[in-house]
């Protein structure tokens, strides 16, 4: 197989529009359509249809297509997944419930924490039990499992999570078990040292819980995508992009569905770090604004910050630890209920407030004359001027302003005696300042300073809000990229064929054994290369890494380690590399301490193929006043009142072209808003740059 490809498709669907990027040898095309909750593929289908006429191409010309998807988000979200048997150890069964000490908000004595994926009836225990070293203390009581078995697959369950303790240092139990369920219901089963073998039960029992809930549904919909893009006559493979920004095939994502919770949003964040590395900028944030839903990513060093867990379905604020952890390696954003299908509504205290809420496809906004009777994001921008009712989405969805009004007045305005355009705009200044803080509080809680990144936003609504974020944040500089408004699926075709394999062993550096830990790492090598040369068989480079901490500390912090075989001399050098990291991230490491020990926690290596770097591009400021034959008025929020706005085809500027704003400069999938403190300059690789007034570019 080729690592290098002509035609390349990626498909990115979104909770309200379903993105289509393809990629020829003779350029990009791209497409958003509406996306379809009732047969996902379908959607899919209808914008490969739009492209490959617009390219002159069939299926049977398609050489790779890559895939990310919400659907196992929204699965958990709204609790649409199957009835799951959660399988676990004599005394665990109501870990997933009782979860952690933590509470998200310590003051409210009246907290209802989440509910678990899995009922409490739905839970059932075996005796048995495995050490923290991986000893066998019990035996399985296998008699018990196998009577166990037959009441599942008579209990019309349609999955089965199997979580034991300590499963992670010894996964025996966990195996035997799966054999002597499967032999009895023929259901598909997760287990959760393969799904998340790592340490803490409360969030590696959710994780697997939540790989099976969805893996049905998951296995399902993957089947029909792939046998209709064959009826099709495509005859290439299909792959999905996981959490972690990598591909995976389709065989591995209907075994660990879990695993592309964070599939778009990752996508997005790839197409970012690539924007960054063509530019040469160290310190980008990302901005990527949908139909649902926000995301911003921090981004260093031409790659995005990871992490091994993180919240799905955040039920109170958005706070922290209010949602569903999921134990997988994962891009690290902060995703916030805000796009443009996000429904503004007024509360008790008479505050306009928006999201989560969203209006999605179906209904959609007031706007789309579709049935949605409540006012969303899209229909305050369309009120304020900033989008054409007549050119949105290139003229496939004609946009009311009339129906956008009325919403506006009934459910905001009358409420607040305000007239349509004063309340559209405290519409988008409360998502507008939603955003910025979430950016803000993202980049606090990473010990940096949001105002010296350069943004790069994409998505279908982030150009429309992107300058007036920037004006809130301090930030200069803005890069809207060329096809931005399908951001996540170019994403897709710049993500490497990568995989993280992960192991949790709790090895204290004074009694380390440098042979097992060779051989630990070389296994995990052996798994995550085995994913990766399933896409390709080009050179493929592995980062490894120790999590380590000291020992009673109740986190851990990344070592990085070399990339070949441990030996005893790196044992030492492990401290050493620790200490140095720890007084990175904390200001300075706890020497001195007599029996204080520093221990490794968890072990990962993550491999993926080596990509050619991208052409290089620099900044320019731009120098040739670009005139405007159109003009309209748009609402400028930061001198309060319409302006003539001047208005201006994308494709109509020319490298180097300036305008001066107020300006829109338009084009098929979304439009940027260059608000009157900036100006918007061509680059020469077809990106738009926004530079504050004033600075520097």
């Amino acid at each position: 197989m080729q690592t290098r490809r002509k035609v390349r498709l990626g498909a990115d669907i979104g909770g309200t529009f379903t993105d289509i990027a393809l990629e020829t040898p003779r350029g990009l095309h791209s497409t958003k359509v509406l996306t379809n909750y009732a047969a996902p593929e379908q959607a899919i289908l209808d914008g490969i249809d739009i492209v490959l006429a617009e390219a002159g191409l069939g299926y049977g010309d398609l050489e790779i297509v890559i895939h990310g998807t919400t659907l196992a988000t929204n699965a958990l979200i709204e609790r649409r997944g199957a009835r799951t048997a959660f399988v676990t150890t004599e005394g665990f069964r109501d870990v997933i419930e009782m979860r952690t000490e933590s509470r998200f908000d310590q003051y409210d004595l009246n907290l209802v924490l989440p509910t678990p994926l899995v009922p409490r009836e739905d839970r059932f225990t075996v005796a048995g039990r495995i050490g923290a070293q991986g000893q066998e203390l019990a035996p399985l009581d296998e008699p018990a499992l196998a009577a166990l078995a037959d009441r599942i697959a008579t209990g019309g369950f349609g999955a089965v999570a199997i979580g034991f303790i300590h499963s992670y240092m010894n996964p025996a139990h966990e195996e035997r078990a799966r054999a002597i369920i499967a032999a009895k219901t023929g259901l598909p089963i997760s287990i959760s040292s393969e799904v998340s073998p790592q340490m803490r039960e409360f969030e590696r029992f959710n994780t697997v819980c939540a790989n099976a809930y969805v893996r049905p549904l998951m296995a399902d919909y993957l089947g029909r995508l792939q046998v209709r893009l064959k009826e099709r006559g495509a005859a290439c493979p299909v792959f999905m992009i996981h959490s972690g920004g990598g591909l995976i095939s389709v065989e591995t994502a209907a075994e660990f569905p879990v695993r592309l919770v964070e599939s778009g949003p990752a996508g997005g964040a790839i197409f970012a770090a690539d924007v960054a590395r063509r530019f040469g900028l160290e310190k980008v944030v990302s901005y990527d604004m949908g139909g649902t839903t926000a995301k911003i990513c921090l981004i260093e060093d031409f790659a995005p910050k990871t992490a091994r867990t993180f919240e799905v379905a955040r039920t109170t604020r958005f706070a922290k630890g209010s949602g569903m952890p999921i134990s997988i390696p994962v891009i690290e954003m902060i995703e916030i209920g805000a796009g443009g299908g996000s429904i503004a509504w007024v509360d008790a205290m008479g505050r306009i407030q928006t999201g989560p809420e969203s209006a999605a496809s179906e209904p959609g906004p007031a706007c789309y004359q579709r049935g949605g009777q409540r006012p969303a994001i899209t229909d305050a921008d369309l009120v304020l001027g900033k989008i054409d009712p007549e050119n949105f989405a290139g003229g496939a969805i004609k946009l009311s302003a009339a129906a956008s009004e009325a919403a506006i007045l009934r459910d905001v305005g009358d409420r607040l005696k305000l007239a349509a355009t004063p309340a559209a705009f405290g519409i988008c200044e409360v998502v507008d300042e939603n955003m910025a803080n979430a950016a803000r509080v993202h980049a606090v809680e990473n010990g940096k300073n949001i105002s010296d990144n350069i943004m790069v936003a994409f998505g279908g609504a982030a150009p429309l809000h992107a300058a007036r974020l920037c004006e809130k944040l301090g930030i200069d500089q803005c890069l809207i990229p060329a096809g931005a408004g399908v951001g996540s699926a170019i994403g897709f075709l710049k993500a490497p064929f990568g995989y993280e394999a992960l192991a949790s062993r709790v090895i204290r550096l004074s009694q380390a054994d440098a042979d097992d830990i060779d051989r630990l790492l070389q296994g995990l090598k052996a798994t995550a290369e085995g994913f990766v040369r399933a896409g390709t068989e080009g050179p493929v480079q592995c980062d490894m890494t120790a999590f380590m901490r000291y020992a009673g500390q109740g986190w851990e912090i990344p070592v990085a380690l070399p990339d070949r075989p441990f030996t005893a001399a790196d044992i030492d050098a492990l401290g050493d590399s620790f200490r140095t990291n720890y007084a990175r991230f904390f200001g300075r490491a706890i020497d001195g301490l007599d029996g204080l020990e520093i221990e490794i926690v968890t072990f990962s290596v993550k491999a993926q193929d080596i990509r050619p770097a991208p052409d290089r591009h620099a900044l320019t400021p731009g120098r040739t006043e670009a005139g405007a034959a159109l003009s309209r008025p748009v609402f400028d929020p930061a001198r309060g009142e319409a302006l003539p706005t001047a208005i201006v085809e994308r494709h109509s500027l020319a490298a180097g072209a300036r305008l001066s704003g107020p300006a829109v400069v338009v084009e098929r999938e979304t439009a940027t808003v260059v608000t009157s403190p900036f100006d918007v300059v061509m680059q020469d690789d077809g990106s738009l740059l926004l530079v504050r007034k004033g600075a520097q570019a």
